[in-house]
Formats: structure tokens, sequence, C-alpha cells
């Protein structure tokens, strides 16, 4: 879905497009589902950015908060000694600049910013989901060098490591003294 962003006074007004999986919630904020590893909210109310782990919280989503938060820093979007942890388990959280002239510029840059940082992060995470999908077609449906039809596995007398009988099985003793 498209999201249109008007910056600036009417007579200067200039618009961006931005091409995002975005939502906006009942309460305004700008719910941002397009990275691979995390959902990203940004709120214009709290003048906050919120980083959610997308499934479990591992060193890879910590790697890709820590950039966006260090992109978002680079650029002037945030506070770096705001970003704490979240209510959320693996959640992180950072405060946007305030600006003296117009409060509504900091969430705008920040959804441009963050929309550049995905764009750059977006090979990344499909080449993550394409080896993931290569793994498990391989698994699905093997080569024919990697897998056996049913049957062809040769049967023996023998199966195991625990051999039958008295002589040969080296725990058959223990077994008589634990009675």
């Amino acid at each position: 879905m498209s999201i249109t962003i008007k910056i600036g006074d009417a007579a200067k007004e200039s618009k961006v497009v931005l091409e995002l999986d975005i939502r906006k919630s009942l309460a305004g904020d700008f719910m941002i589902f397009d990275h691979g590893d995390m959902d990203i909210v940004v709120s214009p109310k709290k003048n906050k950015i919120i980083l959610f782990p997308k499934d479990t919280m591992t060193d890879l989503v910590y790697g890709a908060q820590n950039r966006l938060f260090a992109h978002l820093h680079k650029k002037g979007i945030i506070i770096l000694e705001s970003v704490q942890a979240g209510a959320f388990y693996g959640s992180l959280e950072g405060s946007l600049e305030v600006s003296e002239e117009d409060t509504s510029l900091a969430p705008k840059l920040a959804l441009i910013n963050i929309s550049s940082f995905i764009e750059e992060e977006r090979p990344y995470f499909e080449s993550v989901e394409a080896i993931i999908s290569m793994d498990d077609d391989q698994k699905i449906e093997p080569e024919k060098a990697d897998s056996t039809e049913l049957g062809e596995v040769p049967h023996s007398t023998e199966k195991g490591s625990m051999k039958k009988g008295f002589i040969r099985d080296p725990y058959s003793l223990n077994y008589l003294y634990t009675l």
C-alpha cells in the first residue's frame, strides 16, 4: 500500500510517495510490516519509534534493530541516548528529535528514512527467505541421490547397538546386581 506524505507549508509543499506495507492504528500510529526480521511502529503522538521482533528474538533481530537505530541517528531522526528496551520482550524504542518549527516533521522524516533503510536491507532478508525456501524444498522433494524408495534399504538379522544374549551383552551382569 502506498502512503503520501506532505512536507512543508502550503506554499512550498512537496509530496513523497512511499511504497510500504503500512497500516495506521486507531491511536494514529504507523505500523510498518515490510522488514523481514522486525515490525516498526512510528508513534507521532508519543514521539517514539518502537521496534518489535517478528517471530522470536535472536541476534539477527537485535542486529537489524541496532542497524535501523544507527541509520536513523546518522540522519538526525532519533536521540541515540533515548534508545532503550520496550515493555514487550525483545522490543526496542527510541525518541524522535523534535523540530522547533514543525512538530509533525519528525514522524514524516522518520517514515521516509525507514523506507530507505528497508530498501537497503531488502536484498538481505529476501536472500535469507530464499535459502530457507530452498532448504524446505529439498526436505520435501529430495533429489534421487539423496533419497531411497520404499523397500530399497536392505534388512539384516541383527540391528542396533545393544546385542541380545547373556554372553555378548555387556550390560546383562549389571541387571543381576540391581535386583
